[in-house]
């Protein structure tokens, strides 16, 4: 099914055909079928995958920072210490896990191809090398000149349009979108665990040391060491209750099979919805698994041989609604 605003540019581009090509048979708006996007577009998840944004680099390099800083005062300031061993090798094995989790799925979210459309595309000589049947649409993208698949928007930020695009996150310097949702999503959850480890272990450590001396709580100064709990303890409230959100606010948008753009531009129920299990079954990558909380999930070493598609080279058509005409 296709938008408002999809249907808003059939009948404009069919009042402008009415006088041209009224001998060429055309298919009513409503019975227009979109093409799909297994057929325009290509795998490139696998591939590299980086923005050269400066406001999104200083907010990815200032995410690691924040979670560097945490791992500093749990290590250097409440865990080591600790007059208890076990305390301090459980609590720390535990928050140094999540962090290098949260820290992976990061990376992930930032470096995988969130679902981008081939850029340049939209030629004659390809939109016919696809061998669309009789009455199917092409919508083009009058930015990035490539041609839309269903539910693909346009990223100011990336300059290209993006399969399923929830929202641009410049915290990961990256769309979420269809290839990397399930990794922003760890992210989150991981950032959220560590933020509550953190509060916790505050709450511990406040409690100990007001009952013991506070130059035995520590190797710092007990102003400094006050400081320091302190600001951990407002970055993991802050993040906690943002991440949080974050969370199930994606978990949502998966379970409802809309994203977040699509339900702010009002382009909910114009497709065929898939039930919740299965959509985080997608998102995820397969069935329910351990691999579900693993970043590293279909990362190999091994160079796959890609397959590459070479885009028949031409003019970009100024049209940005398409039709195959009936014969």
């Amino acid at each position: 099914m296709k938008s408002p605003v999809h249907r808003c540019r059939d009948t404009e581009h069919g009042r402008g055909q009415s006088g041209a090509g009224a001998g060429t048979n055309y298919l009513q708006t409503e019975q227009r079928i979109p093409i799909s996007k297994d057929v325009i577009t290509s795998s490139s998840a696998s591939a590299m995958w980086f923005i050269r944004d400066a406001c999104g680099i200083v907010c990815a390099v200032i995410t690691w920072m924040l979670v560097f800083y945490a791992e500093f005062v749990v290590l250097f300031v409440m865990l080591l210490p600790s007059k208890s061993l076990t305390y301090s090798i459980v609590n720390g094995a535990l928050f140094n896990a999540l962090a290098f989790l949260a820290l992976a799925s990061h990376l992930r979210a930032m470096c995988t191809d969130p679902g981008a459309v081939p850029k340049g595309n939209a030629t004659k000589e390809y939109i016919e090398s696809l061998q669309l049947k009789p009455g199917q649409v092409v919508y083009k993208c009058p930015k990035c000149c490539s041609i839309k698949p269903d539910r693909a928007h346009h990223c100011s930020v990336c300059k290209r349009c993006i399969r399923k695009m929830d929202h641009h996150c410049p915290w990961v310097n990256n769309c979420v979108g269809e290839n990397n949702q399930k990794y922003f999503v760890l992210f989150t959850m991981y950032i959220a665990l560590i933020s509550l480890h953190s509060l916790v272990m505050v709450v511990f450590h406040f409690l100990n040391c007001f009952e013991d001396d506070w130059t035995k709580c520590s190797s710092f100064s007990p102003p400094a060491t006050v400081i320091l709990l302190i600001l951990l303890c407002f970055e993991g409230l802050l993040f906690l209750i943002f991440t949080s959100v974050m969370f199930g606010t994606q978990v949502h948008s998966i379970c409802t099979d809309e994203t977040g753009i699509e339900r702010l531009k009002g382009e909910t129920g114009k497709w065929g919805k898939v039930p919740c299990w299965k959509a985080m079954e997608m998102a995820f990558g397969g069935p329910f698994s351990l691999s579900w909380c693993s970043p590293f999930a279909g990362l190999s070493c091994k160079k796959s041989p890609q397959e590459h598609i070479t885009v028949p080279q031409g003019e970009i058509i100024e049209e940005d609604v398409i039709e195959i005409p009936l014969t």
